[in-house]
């Protein structure tokens, strides 16, 4: 590995996980972004499972995309593969919640199994197909997405925390107030674009 490619990594995961944030950027991924910042806990659970099935799922699909799908000009194929990868690794992820941590499992609720449809986890597989990205680079790429959404929901879930004591209007109270906070912070990461 030469300097360049090590340097073009770098600039990679900066840029999938602060610059173009999946969430604030992007705007992929609002369901459980929304859904489950209610508390730390869970959207740190949530992060959790969302590094393991992104991360896992850019290398999958890269390795099956590369080796299969291309060789034998079933490109048209991706978009159902990555999703029966992506469903295979989530069904994982909600065994092991189910399993050893129950009531992380239980806090996730219906938003555990949606992350099958979570369209930033399909977003980044096909991204990577999309941008020509080798093996490593997927697993780089995808690692950093999914760890700039984890970075996200957490923060969301802290301020959500700290407003339950806020006296805010009436007429903000519940979502539109969650609204105006993502707002504020994807203009607060658009800081970030100076890192590159």
């Amino acid at each position: 590995m030469n300097s360049s490619y090590i340097g073009n990594l770098i600039l990679i995961a900066i840029g999938s996980s602060l610059v173009s944030n999946v969430v604030l950027s992007q705007f992929l991924g609002l369901c459980p972004f929304l859904g489950v910042s209610k508390k730390v806990k869970t959207a740190t659970g949530m992060g959790g499972a969302l590094v393991f099935v992104i991360t896992l799922s850019s290398l999958v699909a890269g390795l099956i995309y590369k080796f299969i799908l291309k060789p034998l000009n079933l490109d048209y194929l991706k978009t159902i593969v990555f999703i029966l990868i992506i469903a295979a690794l989530v069904q994982f992820v909600e065994f092991f919640l189910k399993k050893f941590m129950k009531s992380l499992y239980q806090a996730l609720g219906v938003y555990l199994p949606l992350i099958t449809t979570n369209c930033a986890v399909l977003g980044v597989a096909i991204n990577n197909v999309n941008y020509e990205y080798d093996i490593l680079t997927s697993v780089i790429n995808g690692l950093a997405t999914s760890i700039g959404f984890a970075i996200s929901i957490v923060i969301l879930a802290g301020i959500r925390e700290k407003m339950e004591y806020n006296n805010i209007p009436k007429y903000l109270k519940g979502m539109p107030i969650v609204l105006i906070t993502a707002g504020l912070m994807a203009i607060a990461f658009c800081g970030f674009s100076g890192l590159i």
